[in-house]
C-alpha cells in the first residue's frame, strides 16, 4: 500500500510507526509544511525542556526506516491537493496538529499588548513564518490559563535571556529576551489547585530558576468535596496540590523576578488606556460549588499589568477539502475515519481512504504520548478498510517526486534533515551549545537541500 501522511509531527510519525508494525506491506510518504520535521517538538516545546525534546530520538528511529520518506517544505492545499494525493496514494492520513489560539471572548481581548500564547511560543521557538521580534516592554504581565503552555509562557517571560542562552534559541530570540523588562508574571486560573492542568514536573521546574521567586497566596489553597475526590483519584493532581501547598506556606525569598500563581480568579475584562494599550486586568473572584466547579462571587479584583497572554487552549485550523467542525477545531470522524459531509455525493458515510489522527482528530488535549493511542486506532481502521481502497493510478514512489520537481517545489528530505541538523549543531559548537536553531526558511533550505537552490 502507498500511504500519504500529511503532518510530520509526533502524531504523523506514530501513525507511520503503527503502519510499519502491522503485517501490511506499506510505503509511506510523510508530508510536512516546514522544511524540518517533528512539528510540535521543534516548534511548540519550550527551549528549556530538552527532556521532552528527547522524544525526537524515538521519532528518528521511525524516520530512519526504509519504508518511510520525508517530503518537507510542502504546503498541503497550496502545493498539493487531496485529488492530487489520490493520484499517488491508496489512502491519506491527516495529522496536522493545532497551531492557533482558542478565542477568549472577553472585553479588551483585542487591545495592543494582548497576545495569544501560540504566537509567542512560535516566536521563541524560532518558527520561520512569524515576526523576528516580540514586544517585551511590560514590567508586569498576566498569563491566563493553568496548563503546561501557560507555565511555559510564564517561565520564559520570567527567566533572563542569559539563563536561556545555553538552549537552542536563535540569536533574534536571545536578543529579544535579553531586553525583556518583565519583573512580575501573574498566572491566573478560574478554578482551584485541584483543577489545575499542570503536570507535577513542569510545575516544580518553575522553582528551579535562580531568578524566579514563585509565590502562591495561602487563601488560594482551597478544596471542596469534588476537589478532594480529584486528589484521591489522580496522583498527578495530588502532587500538584502538594507542591502548591508547600509554596503557599513558605516565606517569600529574594530572587529578582516574581511569578505569582493565582487561583479562583476568572478573567472578566482586559483594561486599556487612551492609546488602546493594555493597562490592567479585571478578574472576578470565584468559589468552589462542591463539585470541583466554581461560581462567580460578584467580587472583582483589578491587576496592574501591561501585557496579557491567553493560554486557554490551542485550536486546529481548517483543512482544505475536508469537512471541519469550527467549534471543536477537529475534522469530524469516527475512530479516525473522516466523515463525509452532508453535501458529499453518494451514500458513503466516510470519505474513502481518508483518515485523521492526533489533535486534528480529537482536539488539542493531552500530552505528546497520548497521540500513540490515536494512531493505533486510526491505523486499525485503515487496515480494516484496505481491501476496499481504490488503487492509486500512479503508485510508483518516483511518480510523486517527479511531479513535485516538475512544479518547481523545493521539497526537503530526511537526508536533508541530517544536513540541517549538522548545520545547527555546528552553529552551536563555538559557544558550547548543543545547537542554534536556524529561523530563516531560505537558510534552512540552503543547509538541507543545497543543490535545490
Amino acid at each position: 500500500m502507498r500511504i500519504a501522511i500529511v503532518g510530520a509531527g509526533p502524531a504523523g510519525i506514530y501513525a507511520a510507526d503503527a503502519l510499519m508494525k502491522s503485517d501490511a506491506e506499506v510505503s509511506i510518504d510523510l508530508y510536512e509544511r516546514m522544511p524540518a520535521p517533528f512539528g510540535l517538538i521543534r516548534y511548540g516545546v519550550a527551549p528549556d525542556h530538552p527532556r521532552i525534546k528527547g522524544i525526537v530520538t524515538a521519532l528518528h528511529k521511525v524516520l530512519d526506516k526504509p519504508q518511510v520518506r520525508l517530503l518537507g517544505n510542502i504546503d498541503y492545499g497550496t502545493d498539493i491537493t487531496l485529488e492530487e494525493l489520490r493520484r499517488f496514494y491508496d489512502a491519506v492520513i491527516f495529522s496536522t496538529g493545532a497551531n492557533a489560539d482558542r478565542a477568549l471572548p472577553i472585553q479588551g481581548i483585542d487591545l495592543d499588548g494582548s497576545y495569544g500564547a501560540a504566537d509567542f511560543v512560535s516566536w521563541y521557538d524560532g518558527h520561520p513564518d512569524v515576526p523576528r521580534t516580540w514586544p517585551l516592554e511590560a514590567e508586569k504581565v498576566a498569563v491566563l490559563g493553568v496548563g503546561n503552555v501557560a507555565l511555559d509562557v510564564a517561565r520564559v517571560l520570567a527567566k533572563t535571556g542569559d539563563e536561556l542562552l545555553p538552549t537552542e534559541i536563535p540569536p533574534n530570540v536571545y536578543a529579544g529576551l535579553r531586553a525583556n523588562k518583565a519583573l512580575e508574571v501573574h498566572v491566573f486560573g478560574r478554578r482551584g489547585p485541584a483543577q489545575a492542568k499542570f503536570t507535577p514536573l513542569e510545575l516544580r521546574e518553575l522553582d528551579h530558576s535562580p531568578n524566579i521567586e514563585v509565590i502562591v497566596d495561602p487563601e488560594d489553597i482551597d478544596y471542596d468535596e469534588g476537589s478532594e475526590a480529584t486528589r484521591r483519584h489522580s496522583k498527578q493532581a495530588d502532587m500538584v496540590c502538594n507542591t502548591l501547598e508547600q509554596w503557599a506556606i513558605r516565606d517569600v525569598g529574594a530572587r529578582p523576578h516574581k511569578l505569582f500563581l493565582h487561583f479562583f480568579e476568572s478573567p472578566a475584562e482586559i483594561l486599556g488606556d487612551e492609546h488602546g494599550k493594555v493597562a490592567g486586568l479585571r478578574t472576578e473572584r470565584t468559589a468552589l460549588d462542591g463539585t470541583g466547579n466554581v461560581k462567580g462571587t460578584g467580587e472583582f479584583n483589578t491587576w496592574d499589568v501591561q501585557a496579557v497572554y491567553r493560554a486557554v487552549g490551542y485550536l486546529s485550523q481548517n483543512i482544505a477539502q475536508l469537512p471541519f467542525d469550527e467549534q471543536a477545531g477537529t475534522v469530524p470522524n469516527e475512530a479516525g475515519r473522516v466523515l463525509a459531509d452532508e453535501h458529499a455525493d453518494g451514500d458513503g458515510r466516510y470519505l474513502p481512504g481518508t483518515y485523521v489522527t492526533g489533535w486534528i482528530k480529537r482536539g488539542p488535549v493531552g500530552l505528546i504520548g497520548h497521540t500513540k493511542g490515536d494512531a493505533n486506532e486510526t491505523i486499525a481502521c485503515l487496515l480494516d478498510d484496505a481491501p476496499t481502497f481504490t488503487p492509486a493510478p500512479e503508485p510508483e514512489p518516483d511518480a510523486v517526486t517527479g511531479w513535485l520537481e516538475s512544479k518547481g517545489i523545493p521539497f526537503t528530505t530526511w537526508a536533508g534533515w541530517y544536513r540541517l541538523d549538522a548545520h545547527e549543531r555546528a552553529l552551536g559548537e563555538p559557544q558550547g551549545r548543543e545547537r542554534v536553531k536556524v529561523v530563516e526558511r531560505d537558510e534552512m533550505l540552503a543547509a538541507s537541500e543545497p543543490h535545490k537552490r
